[in-house]
Parts: structure tokens; C-alpha cells; sequence
């Protein structure tokens, strides 16, 4: 295994980040750490990086312990967090030499390896980074993660705030990074990036909810959900939500998804009785569960 968590806990004075979490990612896997702001993912990579200490449990990362082996650690992981941490001063170029150079090594050594991302933000080699557009420090801080050819690359929540373009792109190069057998510990907040993932594990309040295939995760959606639209989206919600029958209700793009308590769903009797609500142009269709549906029944 690349990655081991074994009964990792740690808590802020009364505030419980991680109960208990137990996980292992293997060799070339592109793993996904999925769930909301707050809900530990931060904190369990610092871990991993060894720049935190658990309170309780295990981790080991490539088989280095993350307390006793933490400097062989630091040399052979890349770690991207969250916040662009790289030094807004400096070019590009001067960035990615800082980086090469605390590593041991040059960008010729490794330039194989960022060749793909970094020919994107080469014409703008001598811009500052701190003058850079999201998506382009975003790919700078991934070379600068890379440069010294790391075994396993940590990125925390690493899209946020970038626009969609880029977000896909981000993802088209870690599946290419993947091939060159580098394992990928990632977090999100953005269920649709969780289904890019080979495993993920949702979490929310500091404890795993489940790990599993997204495929498997969506398989495992206990009832049948139903797309719902109407023509006021605010009353229809209400509407459902006071529904004796219902068992969830979620805002869903332009539908409500809904599922029933009842083991046999009645379409036509939900109809009417949102008929009765002055509701009209009334649609509900059966629908395929996503993970977000998933996370959502899990939490509850």
C-alpha cells in the first residue's frame, strides 16, 4: 500500500476533526478524500504530510511512518494545499527553480514530468505569481509539487474557486500523472469530481461514511429517487417537505430529488396533492441516485 490511516484521531480543544479514520490507498490509485468545508480533509492531509500529529492512531505514507520517518516523508511526497502558498514575488520560473533547487534536483532532471502542464504556463514564465489567473497558479503550484518527481502527491481541495475550464483540465492531468504511477491522495468539496476518482471516501464531521467505487457508492442508494419539478421551485420544496409520505428532499438544478418513506411510490397521488398546493406544470420522472444523493442519505 502507498498510504495507510489506521484509527487516526485529532481534536481542537472540544472540536473532534477526525474520530477514528481508518483507510489505505494503493500504489498508482487516485484517491478521493470527498466532502464539505470543515468536515476534516485539511486537517487529515496535514497529517499525512507530517506537519500535524494525530492524537491518536497510525499512518504511515509509502512506508515511512508519518512521526518517526516524517523526513524521508517531506522528500518524497508533493503537497499541494489549498491556499496558493508559493511565493507571489517571484516568476514562474523562479518559483519552480526555488522548488527544484530545496529538492536537490533541476527542472531539466524532472522536466519530463511537468512537460505537459507546464508548456500551458511557459509563456508566461517571467509574469510574477502573484499576477497570474487561477487556473494558471493552479498549474504552477502542481509543477512546483512535482518537480522533484514525487511517489505520492497530496492535494488539498485543489479546483476551488477555479472555473469550470480549468477544473477539467486539472483533472485531465492528474489522470495523466496517474500513468506514470505517482499515487494521488486528492480532496474536494465537489461531488461531481468525486466520480473521476478510481475509490473515494465520503466524510463528514471528522468520521468516513464510506469508502468504495463511485459506482459502487451510487449502487448502494437505498430507494428509488424521483426528479420533481413544478412551476414555483421555493413552494414545491416547502410543499414536499410537509408531504406525510416523504422520506428526502433536495434542491437538484432545475428538479427537486425526492424519495418516499412508502415501499410502493404513487406518482399520481403526489401529483395531486401538489395539484392541491396551486402548484402547476407538474413533472416528476424516476431518476438515477448520484453520489451527492448518496452523501446526503449517508449524513443523515
Amino acid at each position: 500500500m502507498s498510504i495507510c490511516v489506521a484509527n487516526i484521531s485529532k481534536s481542537y480543544k472540544n472540536v473532534k476533526a477526525l474520530q477514528d479514520i481508518s483507510f489505505n490507498v494503493k500504489v498508482g490509485e487516485l484517491f478521493g478524500i470527498i466532502g464539505p468545508d470543515g468536515a476534516g480533509k485539511t486537517t487529515l492531509f496535514r497529517i499525512l504530510t507530517t506537519l500535524l500529529f494525530a492524537d491518536n492512531g497510525r499512518a504511515t505514507v509509502s512506508g515511512w511512518d508519518v512521526v518517526s520517518d516524517y523526513k524521508n516523508i517531506r522528500k518524497s511526497v508533493g503537497y499541494m494545499p489549498g491556499r496558493f502558498s508559493l511565493y507571489q514575488d517571484l516568476t514562474v520560473e523562479e518559483n519552480l527553480q526555488f522548488f527544484a533547487t530545496i529538492f536537490g534536483t533541476t527542472i531539466e532532471e524532472n522536466y519530463d514530468l511537468i512537460k505537459d502542464i507546464y508548456v500551458q504556463i511557459e509563456p508566461f514564465k517571467d509574469r510574477r505569481a502573484g499576477k497570474l489567473s487561477g487556473g494558471m497558479k493552479q498549474k504552477l503550484a502542481l509543477c512546483c509539487a512535482l518537480i522533484h518527481k514525487p511517489k505520492v502527491l497530496f492535494l488539498d481541495e485543489p479546483t476551488t474557486g477555479v472555473d469550470p475550464v480549468s477544473r477539467k483540465e486539472f483533472w485531465e492531468m492528474l489522470k495523466r500523472l496517474q500513468q506514470k504511477n505517482i499515487t494521488i491522495l486528492v480532496s474536494t468539496p465537489y461531488m461531481d469530481e468525486a466520480a473521476l476518482c478510481d475509490r473515494i471516501a465520503l466524510i463528514q464531521d471528522g468520521k468516513i461514511l464510506e469508502i468504495d467505487t463511485p459506482e459502487a457508492i451510487v449502487k448502494h442508494y437505498p430507494k428509488p429517487i424521483y426528479n420533481v419539478s413544478a412551476n414555483n421551485m421555493y413552494k414545491l420544496i416547502n410543499s414536499l417537505n410537509a408531504y406525510q409520505y416523504i422520506h428526502s428532499v433536495y434542491p437538484f438544478g432545475e428538479f427537486v430529488h425526492y424519495t418516499d418513506k412508502r415501499a410502493e411510490f404513487n406518482a399520481v397521488e403526489l401529483k395531486l396533492y401538489l395539484e392541491s398546493k396551486n402548484l402547476s406544470n407538474i413533472r416528476i420522472e424516476k431518476t438515477v441516485a448520484t453520489i451527492e444523493d448518496t452523501f446526503m442519505e449517508l449524513a443523515k
